[in-house]
């Protein structure tokens, strides 16, 4: 794995108000802002992301905080892969601290279709190419313009329980209603340059590359980031049930590089025109690479905020909520019919030309870096700063 500067920043928007978190060895994380290839620390100003996200202008609050510099990004990156969670080493941390990590699944077509075939198949490989010629042959594979909750999609919902094809996916992919769950722990997102976890168990899982929205206790959304919602497709794919065994283990949910703010150069319409691109690169030589077109997107981005923030369900500290992929890797690895699957050491490269690169190397959730610092622990440390 190597990480550049170049390839971290946005290429869009010089200018962009960007933020993040750094572990400092022998102080802890820091708030820091980018300015160019210069990292600063303005915790002082903002002790906690979640404070900087709750300020009216997240944008002109980062911009015009006081800080100290604490050195060349580049710097940072480098070691960042040698660190690997050591808090004796200085490494860049998920953008994210006290907010709630949400996530959205079945938002695509694409998507949609390969949760389906994953419950047909119960979790097995194998079966999975002829279910998905069987189930495209029914429902075809463009619902781009059918509106969740719509009398078409009821209409579609009907005709598919008629031919015994309905699937709970299909409910949250054409329903009236979101499928909304807790990806990860408060604190347990790893950054840039982390390992990112897989069970050790699972022998049929992917990344899921997505963009993350950052939304304030208001329900305002602030900004964005990368992320990747690992999947285990196995372990899904025998219930739905065991969702949080698939989605919810050491490492496995990833954010970053940084948070971009929404400003004058960068809004919600900019997210929904993004087209978010998937490198795999592994230790074997293979290589997989995918998008995610945003535009391709089932239920607007602001929907989905709606329906994770209401007057049903508050946020007071904000959250981080994963829009959905529509990458659905079919491509085999080791042999015809098998499709794809991690192999540990494979890195991932999750880009957008707005938000920049977020890059991971895959290990198991046992070999990880174990998560170690909590809640209690980041107050406990914002006190001994005096930051609190």
């Amino acid at each position: 794995m190597k990480l550049t500067q170049q390839e971290t920043l946005p290429q869009a928007g010089r200018d962009a108000a960007l933020a993040g978190r750094v572990w400092l060895p022998g102080v802890g994380p820091a708030v820091v802002r980018i300015d160019a290839g210069a990292v600063i620390d303005i915790s002082t100003s903002f002790a906690t992301m979640r404070d900087l996200c709750e300020t009216p202008d997240p944008a002109t609050a980062l911009r015009e905080a006081s800080g100290a510099p604490i050195g060349k990004l580049q710097d940072i990156l480098d070691a960042s892969i040698s660190a690997r969670g050591d808090q004796a080493q200085l490494h860049l941390l998920a953008p994210v601290d006290l907010q709630a990590v949400k996530a959205c699944g079945v938002t695509f077509v694409v998507s949609l279709i390969e949760r389906v075939i994953e419950e047909q198949a119960r979790g097995n490989p194998a079966a999975a190419v002829a279910i998905r010629q069987e189930i495209l042959a029914t429902i075809g594979s463009d619902l781009h313009g059918l509106r969740p909750g719509s009398e078409q999609a009821m209409a579609l919902k009907a005709l598919l329980i008629e031919r015994k094809l309905w699937s709970q996916y299909l409910e949250v992919g054409i329903g009236p209603d979101a499928e909304v769950f807790t990806k990860a722990p408060v604190l347990s997102s790893v950054g840039h340059g982390a390992e990112a976890g897989l069970h050790p168990k699972s022998t049929w899982n992917n990344p899921e590359p997505e963009v993350v929205l950052i939304v304030s206790s208001a329900g305002a959304v602030v900004g964005a980031a990368l992320g990747n919602d690992v999947n285990l497709r196995d372990v899904e794919g025998r219930s739905a049930l065991l969702l949080g065994k698939a989605k919810d283990n050491n490492a496995s949910c990833s954010i970053g590089p940084f948070i971009r703010f929404f400003d004058g150069g960068f809004s919600l319409d900019s997210v929904r025109r993004m087209t978010v691109t998937l490198r795999i690169e592994g230790p074997d030589g293979f290589r997989l690479d995918g998008r995610s077109d945003m535009a391709q997107i089932g239920r607007d981005p602001l929907d989905l905020v709606q329906q994770t923030i209401n007057a049903n369900h508050q946020y007071p500290d904000g959250f981080a909520l994963f829009l959905g992929t529509m990458f659905a890797p079919t491509q085999d690895r080791d042999k015809p019919g098998a499709g794809f699957t991690h192999k540990v050491g494979d890195v991932v490269t999750i880009a957008a030309p707005e938000l920049g690169a977020l890059t991971n190397v895959m290990a198991t959730s046992d070999k990880a870096a174990p998560w170690r610092f909590g809640i209690a622990d980041l107050m406990r440390n914002l006190a001994r700063r005096q930051l609190l």
